[in-house]
C-alpha cells in the first residue's frame, strides 16, 4: 500500500524517464482502466509510444524499471500484487503525493509530463480524451490552480518572448524550466521592509503569481487571435 503520509511537497526531481513513466502511468489510468495498474512491459511500451509524446524516446526494460524504483523509493508509485497475477503491476501515487488534486488538473499534469511545455490551447486540444475542457478559460483557471497550489506550484508559466507569442506551461515535477519564472514578474514600488513581508507570505505569494499566470495566459491568447486576424 502506499504510503498516504509522504509530503504533497515537490521535496523529489524527477528525472526524465521518471517523469515519462509518470505520466504513462497517469494517462493509462484514465484512458485504458481496464489495463491499470501496468505491467513493466506494458509501460515500456507506453513510454516508447510515437503518439502523443515529446519527445520520442527508445527505453528499454531495465531503464523503466530503474525508474520505477526510484519512484518508489519517493513515494511516487508503487507495486500491486494481483491475486492469480504471473506479473507485478505499477500503480502511480500521485493522490499520496500532491492530495486534492481533481481529473483537470491531473490530465494538465499529464500532458506536461509526456509533452513538455506547452500553451494553454495546445493543452486544451491533446487533453481531450483525459478531460474534456469546455473552453479555455477553464483550462486557464485550472492552470492557476496548480500555480497557486497550497503546499507550492506544480506548474510554471514560461511567459511569451523571442520567437514565442504566446505563454507555454510546464510541471516543475523535474524542477524549474528555462525562462522567467511569473514570481519575477511581479513588481511593486512598495518599501523594502513591506515587500519582505509580503514575500515571507507563502499565501499571498502563491495567489497572485496564479493570478498573474492566468492573465498572461489570457493576454497572449488574445495577442495571437489578434495576430490571425491581420
Amino acid at each position: 500500500m502506499p504510503d498516504e503520509s509522504i509530503s504533497p511537497a515537490i521535496l523529489f526531481t524527477l528525472k526524465p524517464e521518471e517523469a515519462r513513466v509518470l505520466g504513462c502511468l497517469i494517462e493509462k489510468e484514465i484512458t485504458l482502466p481496464d489495463y491499470y495498474p501496468m505491467t513493466l512491459n506494458a509501460l515500456v511500451t507506453a513510454c516508447n509510444q510515437t503518439t502523443n509524446r515529446d519527445p520520442i524516446v527508445r527505453y528499454d526494460e531495465r531503464t523503466v524499471q530503474r525508474a520505477l524504483e526510484s519512484m518508489q523509493a519517493h513515494g511516487y508509485a508503487f507495486e500491486v500484487n494481483i491475486v492469480g497475477g504471473r506479473a507485478l503491476k505499477y500503480r502511480h501515487n500521485m493522490k499520496g503525493r500532491v492530495p486534492g488534486l481533481e481529473r483537470p488538473h491531473m490530465a494538465l499534469i499529464c500532458m506536461l509530463l509526456l509533452r513538455g511545455p506547452q500553451t494553454a490551447g495546445e493543452l486544451r486540444q491533446r487533453t481531450e480524451r483525459l478531460h474534456a475542457f469546455p473552453d479555455m478559460p477553464s483550462v486557464e483557471n485550472t492552470l492557476a490552480e496548480l500555480i497557486g497550489y497550497k503546499e507550492g506550484p506544480l506548474v510554471q508559466c514560461i511567459p511569451a518572448g523571442p520567437g514565442q507569442r504566446v505563454a507555454q506551461f510546464m510541471h516543475l515535477f523535474s524542477g524549474e524550466v528555462a525562462g522567467t519564472p511569473v514570481s519575477e514578474v511581479i513588481t511593486s514600488p512598495v518599501s523594502a521592509p513591506a515587500a519582505i513581508e509580503r514575500v515571507a507570505d507563502d499565501e499571498w505569494r502563491r495567489k497572485i503569481e496564479a493570478e498573474i499566470a492566468l492573465l498572461q495566459a489570457q493576454v497572449s491568447r488574445l495577442q495571437a487571435l489578434v495576430g490571425v486576424a491581420k
